[in-house]
């Protein structure tokens, strides 16, 4: 024979005396029909049970002067893993009269059972086995399946009411054995089998109503933590609504503002444009009346040098004419002095227009400063215009190089008066230098011209960029449109929750207001069975007429019969019905009793 382990026998044992001791618990307290005490026998043995379950496998901690083996640790260990246990620990904590763990582990059961959430908390511990390993050994009960057997038994306690005094009851001395006798069947507990019938039926009504409160709070909570998050969200949302509308306005204004600044800009470019239009014209005009004169003294040179070459022998004729050139060089001196200035006048106009161009580049540098995120592109049109400035700075130089050679070129033709016929020649090689070097200022004016225009078609694209800007704006107002369309949708969800909150608490108040008129009337009824329970029912031969109305009985007349005070009515002076959440259809009660009638047949019909 296969030798059995000692520790599954005792967890076995303990499992059936459990097993017993919860059943004859919930028995005796349906029969016994009342909220439970703590002198109750069969609610002690249970609490006895509970100690030797909980002491099973328990590991033995030393202490200062002896071993300690207490329930008290493992119990202690469910305030941290279920928070609505903190509650018992402190006010078992906070009893005076309990000195020894053992005595408070009794006190936090018997708390337990009254919170009836004893299941709750063990099956808590059950769950952390590891935490569990720390008090229990590997065999124990509590690691084993017995133990979630146990908090399975201990769900059907619910049922129980229970009022427990733990303040004054001497906890710590108490003994835990446990009295078998009371598990031993008997004659008198098959003889009340019928009553305890009739008590578990309305045991089980009170349960379901229970049952059904539980639910019902449970609905309630969960609805209002939905209100409470629409709420929330609604804030949020309007939050951001909020936030966009001064986004929005912000925008407008910016949008408003760079329109002006760009009509402004464009102002000035066209006045600028047409000041340079002019000066160009002009400079023109000037060069081409300045080629005039010099053509007219490169002929009258010609001319001179054919005189010459025909009066050569006449050196007094050479000289007459000779003084009559220097008074031409002087005044072609003159004109030149005269064109000097002019192309002064136009260097000093091309620098304030530099000025003036550098001027509008800080002022875009600025703008640019400011809308940075949104006008990265001018930064390129700027430094197209600083290329153009140091181009215009360049032809400044040139032109203040050819001035130099312009100086250079009179000191040359004041010292070279002497040698006239050398500089006759020279002179016509220089003005042929002259003329192409002006056939190229030309040119360099025509590309001037060229650059103005790449700079005014910068300028449109610019624009065209802003109106770009502009439409993205628009875009994104309409989603802010449609976001509020969103929100007033929002707004109808959140109304109709509300109102499906508000039916249903209304549903619950309708309920709980049925369900205390149907606990008045079954408080009611118990009381009239009490008081009838030696009345005896009339023979159907003795009665032939209705108590209230004493009509005869007959096919539109039948009898009914209460089953405690044992009077007879008729169908239509037995109006009286109570709902009965049992029963789908409602119960006919008795006028004097309540009680619930039973119909029966009459006699006068075969």
């Amino acid at each position: 024979l296969a030798v059995k382990d000692p520790t599954a026998v005792e967890r076995a044992n303990l499992l059936n005396m459990a097993k017993l001791s919860i059943k004859g618990l919930i028995e005796s307290a349906l029969s016994f029909g009342r909220t439970l005490d703590s002198d109750y026998p069969p609610l002690q043995q249970f609490f006895v049970v509970m100690e030797h379950c909980l002491k099973h496998g328990l590991k033995v901690r030393k202490s200062f002067l002896s071993y300690n083996k207490t329930i008290w640790g493992p119990l202690e260990l469910v305030e941290k893993l279920y928070p609505e246990a903190e509650e018992i620990a402190a006010s078992v904590r906070d009893l005076p009269g309990l000195k020894t763990p053992l005595g408070r582990a009794r006190a936090w059961l018997r708390l337990a059972l009254m919170q009836k959430k004893m299941a709750d908390y063990l099956r808590c511990l059950i769950i952390q086995r590891d935490l569990l390993s720390e008090f229990y050994e590997y065999h124990a009960l509590m690691m084993e399946e017995e133990g979630a057997v146990i908090v399975g038994l201990l769900v059907g306690l619910n049922v129980i009411d229970a009022n427990l005094c733990v303040k004054g009851e001497d906890l710590d001395s108490q003994v835990g054995v446990i009295d078998f006798s009371m598990y031993l069947k008997s004659d008198e507990d098959i003889g009340s089998k019928e009553r305890n019938v009739q008590i578990a039926a309305i045991l089980d009504q009170k349960n379901y109503v229970e049952e059904l409160n539980r639910q019902l709070n449970s609905t309630v909570s969960s609805l209002h933590a939905r209100v409470d998050s629409l709420e929330k969200s609604n804030t949020k949302l309007i939050e951001e609504l909020a936030i966009a509308k001064n986004n929005i306005i912000k925008l407008q204004e910016e949008n408003h503002q760079l329109r002006s600044e760009n009509t402004l800009i464009l102002m000035k470019t066209q006045h600028h444009l047409e000041a340079t239009k002019v000066d160009v014209e002009a400079e023109l005009q000037t060069y081409k009346h300045s080629r005039q004169g010099l053509d007219d003294m490169y002929n009258d040179a010609r001319r001179q040098l054919r005189e010459e070459s025909q009066l050569r022998q006449d050196m007094e004729n050479e000289l007459v004419v000779q003084v009559s050139m220097k008074h031409e060089i002087e005044l072609a001196m003159k004109l030149l002095e005269k064109d000097i200035h002019e192309k002064q006048d136009a260097l000093i106009g091309l620098r304030q227009q530099l000025d003036e161009v550098k001027a509008i580049n800080m002022e875009m540098y600025q703008k640019l400063q400011v809308s940075e995120d949104t006008m990265k592109e001018k930064n390129e049109i700027i430094g197209r215009l600083e290329d153009k400035t140091n181009q215009i700075n360049a032809t400044m130089k040139q032109l203040e190089q050819r001035l130099q050679q312009a100086e250079k070129a009179q000191m040359e033709a004041e010292a070279e008066d002497e040698k006239l016929k050398q500089e006759y020649v020279n002179k016509s090689e220089s003005l042929q230098k002259e003329f192409s070097q002006k056939e190229k200022q030309l040119l360099q004016l025509e590309t001037d011209l060229k650059i103005e225009k790449e700079w005014r078609q910068t300028l449109e694209d610019d624009l065209q960029k802003e109106k770009e800007t502009v439409s993205h704006l628009r875009i994104e107002t309409q989603e802010i449109v449609n976001l509020k369309k969103e929100f007033l949708k929002l707004q109808e969800k959140n109304n109709q929750l509300k109102r499906i909150c508000q039916d249903q608490e209304a549903a619950l108040e309708e309920l709980a207001s049925k369900l205390s008129e149907s606990k008045l009337k079954i408080e009611d009824i118990k009381e009239a069975n009490k008081a009838l329970k030696g009345q005896v029912w009339l023979k159907d031969k003795e009665a032939t007429h209705c108590k209230l109305c004493e009509k005869e009985f007959s096919l539109s007349k039948r009898k009914h019969h209460c089953r405690n005070c044992g009077e007879i009515f008729c169908n239509a002076c037995s109006d009286n019905e109570l709902p009965l959440p049992s029963s789908p259809k409602p119960v006919r009660v008795c006028d004097s009793c309540h009680a619930i009638l039973i119909q029966r047949c009459s006699s006068n019909v075969p």
